[in-house]
């Protein structure tokens, strides 16, 4: 069995490359089409995969919980994901993918499982303006440009805060967050693919008085940073005078946040800007993996007051 570290350097050498490996499963038909479409999740947040348990339904929860499964002495939350992306599995829903997801363990509930595929965050486009709801954050191309056969990535955050809402103590800062401090003119460059990740990033920076120019994907935040440069410097400035810190997912369509980081650190003219890696994928593994690439802080999604923190202590580093 492999050790931490050796499934630590083995993603690293992975992402090294900017490439992904996704989970292909399916739900079952889709109403409108007939069709039994593919599903896709990264491999970084499945725990593990088990045929499907006795589930133990739990009085009061939403339509799409299915119930709560015991896990070797942890009870588990269990997500119907037919139900959430409106499929009818023919089958059953006979697989759970057991997930670690933004500081919480979950199950989605799928009817199979069909491959592991390894791919380019090149194939992988954001599906903004083209998925219902916001379910869907990007869509893979299996087999290359021009592929016909595509897989939905779903948008777990989105999905997560729907069918388990935070509680209103959780969610409600109050005003409580604390206010970080940067140099007068310079901003947080931020990016995240997830529109409900980029709404919950742009009230925390917000509440901490910070200004911001947020990005969707790593290669629009790299774009971006190139750009702010080539401005500064023909004004006589550097970066470092408008840009005090990036901010950035690792999930992310056609640049992921390993290769942004990776490219702000190994740029002359970028490396002393601080990079806080904000992410839903937790764990000892990929936490350890996170510092493999450079990144001076890394923060498990979503606490403000946690936010604040990582924020301050990349800072400080420049100061």
């Amino acid at each position: 069995m492999p050790t931490i570290q050796q499934d630590i350097d083995e993603r690293t050498n992975l992402t090294s490359s900017n490439k992904l490996e996704l989970l292909l499963f399916r739900l079952g038909e889709d109403a409108n089409l007939g069709r039994s479409e593919l599903f896709g999740i990264n491999v970084f947040k499945i725990r593990e995969i088990i045929p499907m348990p006795t589930i133990t339904a739990m009085a009061g929860s939403s339509p799409h919980m299915m119930g709560v499964v015991d896990l070797r002495g942890q009870i588990i939350p269990v997500i119907d994901m037919a139900a959430v992306a409106g499929c009818t599995p023919k089958t059953g829903l006979n697989i759970l993918l057991i997930t670690e997801y933004a500081r919480t363990t979950q199950a989605f509930a799928v009817e199979s499982v069909e491959d592991i595929v390894r791919l380019d965050w090149r194939q992988v486009l954001s599906a903004e303006g083209n998925a219902a709801d916001g379910m869907v954050t990007s869509i893979a191309r299996l087999d290359g440009e021009n592929s016909d056969r595509l897989a939905q990535v779903l948008d777990v955050e989105t999905i997560l805060r729907r069918v388990m809402p935070p509680t209103e103590s959780a969610s409600d800062d109050s005003g409580q967050t604390p206010q970080v401090e940067i140099r007068p003119g310079t901003l947080i460059l931020a990016a995240d693919d997830s529109v409900i990740a980029r709404t919950m990033i742009e009230q925390g920076l917000e509440a901490m008085g910070l200004p911001y120019i947020m990005c969707k994907t790593g290669k629009e935040a790299w774009t971006q940073l190139q750009s702010i440069a080539s401005q500064e410097e023909a004004e006589g400035r550097t970066v470092q005078d408008r840009v005090a810190l990036v901010l950035t997912d690792l999930e992310m369509p056609e640049m992921d946040g390993f290769t942004l980081t990776r490219n702000i650190k190994q740029e002359p003219r970028f490396n002393s800007i601080p990079v806080v890696i904000h992410s839903s994928l937790t764990g000892n593994a990929n936490e350890a993996h996170v510092r493999k690439v450079g990144a001076d802080a890394y923060v498990a999604k979503f606490v403000a007051e946690d936010l604040a923190n990582a924020l301050r202590q990349a800072l400080s580093t420049v100061h």
